[in-house]
């Protein structure tokens, strides 16, 4: 069935809106080259687009030809305001940026709940309102949180988790009443790797695992370019996985006795004492012996990965991951390759301790796009 006249005109709107997002400004004729439509068509849709506050004149085309220069066109990128929040245990940080997804301010706080979840909560807003302002943005269209926690697929909303400090759910329906915006919750991890898989080191992959090793452990799950959930948000809960060389078995409350057990920041830094080194910088010293131990550790939980989901390709995140960079890839791949048959590739974070940060204004520039665009 033909499409009616409206729907052709939201579709190719958006068409020439993403390619104004993903390429920058353009003449009009570069917009027909790309799209394929007719002369006609596409100052039609500049006319609209125009018209609607979402593409102004942003300068003249710089090509040598005879007569006055073409103008350029690009998506007025102060039409809407952004703000990121990467919620930790103990720290939040801030990032606010406009329509196109550049940032223009950050800041970051350390935050704790032991003086209570109202003044963790209230420290937490009044940082991002005040990044806001020195942002220039006086109304916040999409705030987007990343935080560590199961997200409900149902409601979108936060779980209660174990051992994480009240105040995490607690910030985001007060933002949501604060705020005239609309407020987006997503995991940690999986912000992570959105980064990854479109500005860092999953940017030429479809199919990859991103390990999360910090203080916690998990994992995201990226198939045929898209983030893979699972039925109750859980999916990459690797920390629960039961792998050989724990105390026991992880529990439903619990992941003590799963793979968290072995590469948590608490074991790796237990495993460079046995191994004479200081923790805080055993994992950048270069000595071979502790990073073959912990490649061994993480590679059992990666050939796990492997074995189910056949991703091809893992990165290695979190500060492990981070701290560890190319070196320690290369001492997973090496374990991995004896463990499954699987050819898969152990990548380092390309975006370090920034990918939750960046992922969560990534989503918020989805959204705000989403809900903006014809």
């Amino acid at each position: 069935m033909a499409a009616s006249p409206s729907t052709a005109r939201a579709i190719n709107d958006r068409l020439a809106l993403r390619l104004l997002q993903d390429t920058g400004p353009l003449t009009a004729t570069q917009l027909k080259t790309l799209t394929g439509l007719s002369r006609p068509t596409v100052a039609d849709l500049v006319e609209r687009l125009s018209e609607s506050g979402l593409v102004h004149v942003v300068g003249e085309s710089g090509a040598e030809r005879r007569g006055p220069n073409a103008k350029l066109y690009g998506i007025v990128a102060d039409r809407a305001h952004l703000a990121a929040l990467d919620v930790r245990t103990r720290s939040v940080s801030v990032a606010v940026s406009d329509l196109l997804g550049t940032t223009l301010a950050e800041a970051s706080a350390p935050v704790g709940d032991d003086g209570g979840t109202g003044p963790a909560v209230e420290k937490a807003v009044t940082l991002l309102e005040r990044t806001a302002k020195e942002a220039g943005a006086d109304r916040l269209h999409t705030v987007a949180v990343g935080a560590p926690g199961l997200i409900d697929p149902d409601t979108g909303e936060l779980r209660d988790s174990t051992g994480l400090p009240a105040w995490h759910r607690r910030l985001v329906s007060v933002l949501q009443d604060r705020l005239p915006a609309h407020v987006l919750v997503e995991n940690e991890t999986n912000l992570a790797a959105v980064a990854e898989l479109r500005e860092g080191a999953a940017s030429d992959r479809e199919d990859f695992v991103l390990l999360w090793l910090g203080q916690g452990v998990g994992a995201a799950v990226v198939l045929d370019g898209r983030l893979r959930r699972g039925a109750s948000g859980g999916a990459g809960e690797i920390g629960f996985l039961p792998v050989p060389g724990t105390s026991g078995l992880p529990s439903g409350t619990g992941c003590d006795g799963g793979f968290h057990e072995l590469v948590c920041a608490a074991a790796v830094s237990a495993l460079a004492v046995t191994h004479g080194l200081d923790p805080a910088g055993a994992l950048t010293s270069g000595h071979g012996p502790f990073l073959d131990a912990l490649a061994r550790r993480l590679a059992v939980g990666a050939a796990a990965v492997a074995a189910v989901l056949d991703p091809g390709c893992v990165v290695l995140a979190g500060e492990t991951g981070h701290q560890g960079g190319a070196e320690l890839a290369a001492r997973v791949r090496s374990a991995l390759s004896g463990l499954s048959p699987l050819r898969t590739e152990v990548r380092a974070t390309a975006l370090g301790d920034a990918a939750v940060l960046r992922g969560a204004l990534l989503r918020a520039r989805d959204a705000a796009q989403d809900a903006l665009f014809p």
